[in-house]
């Protein structure tokens, strides 16, 4: 093996390992992907997080400073086909193996950067614009691993991804409504627009949610066999989330963050298992 494919390997495992330690549910899902679909989500998983974390983690450092290093060292590895930085270098390499759009990166990175200076937001239209960047386009790069250059595909199932994106944040904004009202001092539900949220407020927030997973199901059937079981059991685990905070008061839900048990994640695994072996999602 040469030396600069056994960094592209190493480049890729560190991102696994990213993905592994941040987000256990979402790794179990990834590990029924082939080997090769695997590592490329991973280094998607890998920028996003990292993205994510100089936002919303780094506290006691100049963010933007540091939010403006790492888009410029990804635009440098772009260019030149390697990074020192191995989230970034094993990223390039897979927007350049599948054809992932620029737009889609810019419009993440400016979601993130809106993340240092916006604290609410108002309207459907603003949360809207933020959600594409930060969740629809994440859905849109995993779809072009999914599809691996088959355009017309790709381009059937843009919707679907989108509308799963943008559930699977919406969940995420409920879930972490403590840390981000509390400590970040962020609202981006524009129902909380008033600074309230009751149960009548949260009901209308899943709701929407629940058209947003109706409106992915309808994809996920036509993604190809070798994705589709690693969505499913995305889907069904974001389903529950969902399903627990529909019937979760809307006071514990501000001071609660909702989980889902081992074991019932592991039965929610064995279904998703069954579903798609039956071949009935």
């Amino acid at each position: 093996m040469d030396s600069k494919r056994l960094y592209d390997e190493v480049s890729f495992k560190v991102s696994k390992l990213i993905t592994q330690t941040y987000s256990t549910s979402f790794s179990i899902a990834v590990s029924f992907l082939d080997d090769e679909m695997q590592m490329a989500i991973c280094s998607i998983y890998g920028f996003v997080r990292y993205a994510d974390e100089i936002v919303d983690t780094f506290l006691q450092y100049d963010k933007l400073s540091l939010l403006n290093k790492f888009e410029a060292d990804y635009y440098e590895a772009q260019k030149r086909g390697i990074s020192l930085n191995p989230v970034l270098h094993s990223f390039q390499l897979t927007v350049s193996r599948y054809k992932i759009s620029d737009e889609l990166i810019t419009a993440f990175l400016t979601s993130m950067r809106s993340d240092l200076y916006k604290t609410s937001y108002g309207t459907k239209s603003e949360i809207n614009t933020y959600i594409y960047g930060s969740a629809d386009v994440v859905g849109l790069m995993c779809l072009a691993v999914f599809t691996r250059g088959e355009r017309e595909l790709y381009e059937s199932l843009k919707e679907p991804a989108k509308r799963l994106g943008s559930a699977f944040q919406k969940v995420n904004f409920l879930r972490d409504l403590k840390n981000d009202t509390e400590f970040l001092e962020r609202q981006y539900f524009p129902e909380m627009s008033q600074g309230i949220f009751n149960d009548a407020i949260k009901q209308a927030i899943v709701k929407d949610i629940e058209e947003d997973f109706s409106s992915a199901r309808k994809g996920i059937s036509d993604l190809p066999q070798n994705a589709k079981l690693a969505v499913i059991i995305a889907f069904y685990y974001y389903q529950c989330l969902t399903r627990k905070a529909k019937y979760t008061p809307a006071n514990k839900l501000l001071t609660t963050r909702i989980r889902i048990s081992g074991t019932r994640k592991m039965t929610l695994l064995v279904k998703a298992l069954l579903i798609h072996k039956l071949r009935m999602f």
